[in-house]
């Protein structure tokens, strides 16, 4: 099976290596200054465990011919447009597609540009991040992915992919409702991303004063209620997992935070953004996501006239 990653980033990347390093086909496609610096460096993970560097083939949009059978995309929301138009090349009438993003909106983009029959749903539950140089930093041993059709049916390429990505380090689940479990991804990602960003700290950070973890637990709420007006409550063992995780004594904090902090531009609008518009359709009233996302909304604009004032693209893979 010849599987083509689209961007070399903490997620991407970080799946990707493991599949290589399973001796998957596996080929990256990235955007020249990435593709620059994998050639000269690698493909390089560190943190947890021991620093390994992969040699990965790489193809940038300009060199992309043929179909392959697999594709997994994992580029931030920011650059899912230019993505799509780059892989176009690589979608034939087999291709399955497994977008790796969070939120929702993907599905009907990728569904509007290919159709509805390669595009499955994807969640994926990884501790990574990169650093200065580019290499994939590993935050924890978490590697899982959950895959499945929109409408939910049984398939035979579910069980094929998931016997390809198995054996890699790779846990697969294949949920009954794909689309459940990403929703309940969103509320997770959310909730997390609302605390750390709004309060501008870590988990530990805001439950170390007073008014911290009641503060979490309620935009939880916020979020968690949203979900059930659409259809897709989580259940009450995630709920409270996710409960413990945002109101722990712990330097945990979500990826939109890190952005954040760096001054780089954010997926606020695919996930706060579009989250909240599923509110006001559903009336369901978010204070405390309305002002997260004001929040981010303004540190993005910020962002925005920086990037612009130093003449930087923005990197898309």
């Amino acid at each position: 099976m010849r599987i083509l990653v689209v961007g070399a980033g903490a997620t991407g990347g970080f799946f990707g290596a493991l599949l290589v390093k399973a001796g998957r086909d596996v080929t990256f496609l990235v955007r020249p200054n990435r593709a620059a610096a994998l050639r000269e460096r690698g493909l390089r993970l560190t943190g947890l465990g021991e620093e390994e560097v992969i040699t990965p083939q790489l193809v940038t949009a300009a060199e992309l011919t043929a179909p392959y059978d697999l594709v997994l995309l994992s580029v931030k929301a920011t650059a899912l447009q230019q993505a799509i138009d780059d892989v176009a090349p690589a979608i034939g009438p087999r291709t399955s597609i497994v977008p790796l993003l969070n939120g929702m909106a993907q599905l009907g983009e990728l569904t509007a540009r290919f159709g509805a029959r390669p595009v499955l749903g994807g969640v994926a539950k990884v501790v990574t991040t990169l650093n200065a140089e580019g290499d994939i930093v590993r935050l924890a041993s978490l590697a899982h992915l959950e895959i499945g059709e929109q409408d939910g049916s049984p398939s035979a390429r579910l069980e094929d992919l998931r016997t390809v990505l198995e054996g890699a380090g790779i846990t697969v689940g294949v949920p009954e409702d794909i689309v459940a479990a990403m929703w309940h991804k969103w509320v997770f990602i959310t909730t997390i991303g609302a605390v750390t960003c709004l309060m501008r700290g870590t988990v530990g950070d805001v439950n170390a004063v007073p008014g911290g973890s009641a503060f979490a637990l309620a935009v939880l709420a916020e979020a968690g209620a949203v979900a059930a007006a659409a259809g897709y409550t989580v259940p009450e063992g995630q709920l409270d997992v996710i409960g413990r995780m945002v109101t722990q004594d712990a330097p945990f904090a979500s990826s939109l935070y890190r952005d954040v902090v760096a001054g780089h531009p954010t997926e606020a609008e695919h996930i706060f953004g579009d989250f909240l518009d599923h509110a006001r359709t559903l009336r369901v009233d978010t204070p405390l996501l309305d002002l997260a996302t004001l929040h981010l909304r303004v540190h993005q604009h910020r962002a925005a006239e920086a990037t612009e004032a130093s003449g930087r693209p923005s990197e898309a893979a």
